[in-house]
């Protein structure tokens, strides 16, 4: 899976869990709480999902760091490149 088609992934979860937001004025570099109105039980949704999504095995310890889109695709980058291919 490329980057872009990574990003986009992670844009269509966000819109699932937030579909009020315009996903075409999302900033890949800032923080999603900063650019939209979502609590802390959406964040944790939208964590979770990505990893449905994903099948990524996200640890709990990281979900802090999905804070952005770009943070989003580097850290699922990072997760998925650990797996063992086959």
């Amino acid at each position: 899976m490329t980057r872009n088609q990574m990003k986009a992934k992670v844009l269509e979860v966000l819109g699932e869990i937030a579909p009020e937001v315009d996903l075409q004025a999302i900033e890949p570099d800032t923080d999603f709480r900063e650019q939209m109105d979502i609590d802390s039980m959406d964040y944790l949704n939208f964590v979770i999902k990505l990893d449905e999504e994903f099948k990524a095995n996200i640890p709990e310890r990281a979900y802090t760091r999905f804070v952005s889109l770009n943070a989003c695709v580097d850290q699922l980058e990072s997760i998925l490149s650990q797996r063992p291919r086959g």
